[in-house]
């Protein structure tokens, strides 16, 4: 498999055997665009959410995903 990155439908068919690719719907056939902005919403509510909290709790992010009090930083 020389090109592991496929581009488009065709790189993709020349990668995986189209019988396999006809057995799943794409995922745009899937999806309701509706659904996902209003996932979206939510996700972005829930980010604020949290943020807002650890505001509130004084944790503060550092680099990755360690976090401390910012009562300890000396």
């Amino acid at each position: 498999m020389a090109e592991t990155d496929p581009k488009s439908v065709q790189d993709l068919t020349a990668v995986v055997p189209t019988e396999v690719l006809q057995r799943f719907p794409p995922v745009w056939a899937v999806l309701d665009p509706r659904a996902v902005d209003d996932m979206s919403c939510r996700i972005d509510d829930l980010e604020r959410n949290i943020a807002d909290l650890m505001m509130q709790a004084g944790v503060e992010e550092l680099e990755g995903e360690n976090k401390t009090p910012a009562s300890n930083k000396g």
